[in-house]
């Protein structure tokens, strides 16, 4: 009975750690894009409360009838990047911003439609062959350099300034060093608590240390409006890119189901794909219409399965039906709210170095010869190199591709699997040998 209740006491804070996971993940998105699109105070909490609850949704769907594994379907990075692009490109476009976000909210479900398509017809199955081991170790590499640029960021305190803060670069790192050490040394379930003890601990030091101003509930109506970006319009060359977008984010899922596979250990199904793709699709679809970025899965979860061991979907399902809760109650919304950007960035900084362990899993066990190198290091460095220029180096490129050409990691992306085509079909290029 002790063991019993030990065990559903572990559970139980799993789920809340999940929680802090999701809440971490998601409450920046929604400020930036209504920031973008010059939305009101009220519209934006609006916005932050349907993010919480449409992506516990699903979260739980796609647990239970979806990939069914322990894996955060959020508001994807590459969406959300594009979005923010064609808003700050849509006065030289010589456009509304309500144009610009009907137009995306048609491109979102068009999308949408079309991968929950692709989902019933299994082109999933024809997408997985291209992931080879370069493929996955590229997608991975760029993705972790992207998202740990940003929370970076938020450590030194450049997310709300232009100059970095001594006291809370150095408050970061400590509290990024206490909740390795916590991960490191503490004992089995103190480590895979390490998330949420350093959540908890640098919410009350910083609150100690950088008091702030007290956040007042904002109460509004969740599902207050359709189409907030802007009535549904048909500026096609928007239409299109965004349309591209989402076929191209087809290619997050993958990666994510495939790279699930080492730590599940086990291969993933036909059905898991075929179902995870057909929800992603749907959720597309209804991020369109409720002006939310839309949705895929998080690779960015691995790196939490990693850091915790806690492999579980009953943790997920309880800290994903407490994020709709949060969703449904302003006020709860409003105290979460109140986290430092600060420790919210150095507990995800810590969370997904985890993924560098998991691009370099997929390389393991490769001889690479001068030839056979390309493969990887083209794409990667490519992909580097254009997520350290500025946005202004791009601006006299046709405006429609600006915000595909000087995203690295999609860039990276479709350099690598055009390598790999290039791989499969030209006969000239030596394949990467497996050490025996």
């Amino acid at each position: 009975m002790e063991a019993k209740k030990m065990r559903l006491s572990v559970t139980m804070l799993a789920g809340f750690q999940w929680l802090f996971f999701l809440f971490a993940n998601t409450v920046v998105i929604p400020i930036s894009v209504g920031a973008a699109f010059e939305m009101d105070q009220v519209e934006i909490v609006s916005a932050i409360q349907r993010s919480f609850i449409v992506t516990g949704v699903a979260c739980i769907l796609q647990g239970f009838i979806g990939h069914r594994l322990a894996l955060m379907e959020g508001q994807s990075g590459l969406w959300w990047g594009v979005i923010l692009s064609l808003a700050s490109t849509a006065s030289a476009m010589g456009l509304e911003l309500t144009a610009v976000g009907g137009s995306i909210a048609v491109g979102a479900m068009l999308s949408g439609a079309l991968v929950a398509v692709f989902g019933l017809l299994g082109i999933a199955e024809i997408l997985k062959k291209w992931f080879t081991p370069a493929v996955m170790f590229v997608f991975l590499l760029l993705l972790a350099n992207q998202l740990i640029s940003i929370f970076l960021k938020g450590m030194v305190g450049l997310s709300t300034g232009d100059v970095i803060d001594l006291r809370m670069t150095i408050f970061s790192f400590t509290l990024a060093a206490f909740t390795i050490l916590v991960h490191v040394k503490g004992n089995r379930i103190l480590s895979s608590m390490n998330l949420l003890i350093g959540m908890v601990v640098g919410w009350c030091a910083a609150a100690l240390l950088f008091p702030g101003e007290t956040v007042e509930a904002i109460h509004t109506t969740p599902f207050r409006t359709w189409f907030p970006l802007g009535d549904p319009t048909l500026e096609w060359g928007i239409v299109v890119t965004v349309t591209v977008t989402g076929l191209l984010n087809t290619t997050n899922s993958v990666a994510t189901l495939k790279g699930a596979e080492d730590i599940f250990e086990k291969e993933t199904t036909r059905f898991q794909y075929r179902s995870s793709f057909f929800i992603t699709g749907i959720f597309t679809t209804l991020a369109g219409m409720l002006g939310l970025v839309p949705y895929a899965p998080y690779a960015s979860s691995l790196g939490l399965l990693q850091s915790t061991g806690i492999r579980e979907r009953a943790p997920f399902f309880i800290g994903s039906a407490l994020f709709v809760f949060l969703g449904l109650m302003p006020d709860l919304t409003a105290f979460f709210s109140t986290i430092p950007p600060s420790v919210g960035n150095t507990v995800l900084f810590v969370a997904y170095l985890q993924l560098f362990r998991s691009a370099l899993r997929n390389v393991e066990g490769l001889s690479f010869d001068p030839k056979t190198i390309y493969r990887v290091a083209l794409p990667s460095l490519v992909g580097l190199s254009i997520m350290m220029m500025p946005i202004e180096v791009f601006s006299e490129l046709p405006e429609l591709l600006q915000p595909l050409l000087s995203n690295g990691l999609l860039m990276g992306i479709l350099a690598v699997l055009l390598m790999e085509l290039f791989y499969w079909f030209g006969p000239r290029i030596p394949r990467l040998a497996i050490k025996k």
